[in-house]
């Protein structure tokens, strides 16, 4: 929210028509307004081509329009963008564009910051500001499409919230989000093309298996024991893997869906036969898929990625055991490919 005056983009359409026949308006104003705020996805009030100055002037003072713009962007060899945008209170969050095999992926942020602090992890080095609104989100997702079309022609063809934050800890707004885009009033976007990554929040994973949520879910696992996963993501000391276990079968039963299983390689951390074997048995109760990301190393951290033996050896060893395994190879290494440093670069510049 922006000043005093009420964010339009929390009205509906209703809400809309009631403001503009309380001023003396024609109610199908309320329809054009809509539309250029979930259709064409504009950003200003100036950017309604169609509708009066008169007009314009009058929502201007009656509501804020606080929208993210890029701040700063930088280019990998491989063809990934990597974005800073910067919020309308001058907090910054990252987005991230990924083109591989004739597809290009959004890759979108939930939160400024996270609380998580997960070992590995850039972002959560930086602390935790506040979550983001729902069109924050959204703002992230059209500024990408755009760029997708500007660099690549075509529009992004898969959106992933694997951006900074963790998504179920602000499950209410990126569940709004999702409803907005996927809306035949907004992008129309098909929701299984759109996937929510999280290190696994059992209550809320629940709660959006009783949504009969419509997205793909992928768990952030990257160790199968209690005692190493208590070593770099802390929440595990508060959500169990037997609680994560319990809320996936849920999820399963609920939903009749497979999920992913997210696992980055630590070399000499979590990469041997032996994880693998663990890795195995926490699948045992579900259908899964796996993939196996390599990491992008974060100073200070203490983790290396693993070497290509090792990927290999622990990649065959779960095919043995009739698991669905794919290899994700790290974008981006040229412009500070892990999650948040670039932001957290710019933060500290700023």
């Amino acid at each position: 929210m922006t000043g005093k005056l009420k964010d339009i983009r929390y009205l509906d359409r209703s809400e809309i028509e009631k403001f503009f026949v309380k001023k003396g308006e024609k109610p199908f104003r309320a329809k054009q307004v809509y539309e250029w705020l979930w259709k064409n996805y504009c950003r200003s009030f100036d950017a309604m081509t169609n509708i009066s100055k008169n007009i314009r002037h009058l929502l201007s003072e009656n509501f804020s329009f606080p929208s993210a713009v890029v701040h700063e962007e930088l280019r990998s060899t491989d063809g990934t963008v990597k974005i800073v945008f910067r919020l309308a209170d001058g907090q910054f969050v990252e987005g991230v564009l990924i083109p591989s095999d004739g597809r290009t992926t959004a890759c979108i942020s939930s939160q400024v910051g996270c609380p998580l602090n997960c070992g590995f992890c850039a972002t959560g080095k930086a602390g935790f500001v506040r979550n983001l609104v729902f069109h924050e989100i959204v703002d992230q997702i059209i500024i990408l499409n755009e760029m997708s079309n500007k660099e690549f022609g075509s529009n992004r063809s898969n959106i992933v919230y694997m951006g900074m934050g963790e998504p179920l800890l602000n499950y209410p707004e990126v569940r709004r989000s999702v409803l907005k885009i996927t809306s035949e009033e907004g992008l129309g976007l098909s929701p299984q093309r759109i996937t929510v990554s999280s290190v696994g929040i059992p209550s809320v994973i629940r709660e959006l298996a009783d949504d009969d949520s419509k997205f793909q879910f992928a768990l952030s696992l990257h160790a199968a024991t209690n005692k190493k996963r208590d070593m770099i993501i802390p929440a595990n000391k508060k959500h169990s893997l037997e609680a994560l276990t319990d809320a996936m079968i849920y999820y399963h039963q609920q939903t009749g869906k497979r999920f992913t299983i997210e696992y980055l390689l630590f070399g000499g951390f979590n990469d041997s036969t032996a994880d693998a074997k663990d890795l195995a048995v926490f699948c045992k109760s579900f259908p899964v898929k796996i993939n196996l990301i390599e990491y992008n190393p974060v100073p200070g951290s203490g983790f290396d990625k693993s070497d290509t033996e090792s990927v290999k050896a622990f990649r065959d060893f779960l095919e043995k055991r009739n698991l669905v395994v794919n290899i994700r190879r790290s974008r981006g290494k040229d412009i500070m490919a892990a999650c948040g440093q670039l932001a957290c670069a710019v933060k500290r510049n700023s």
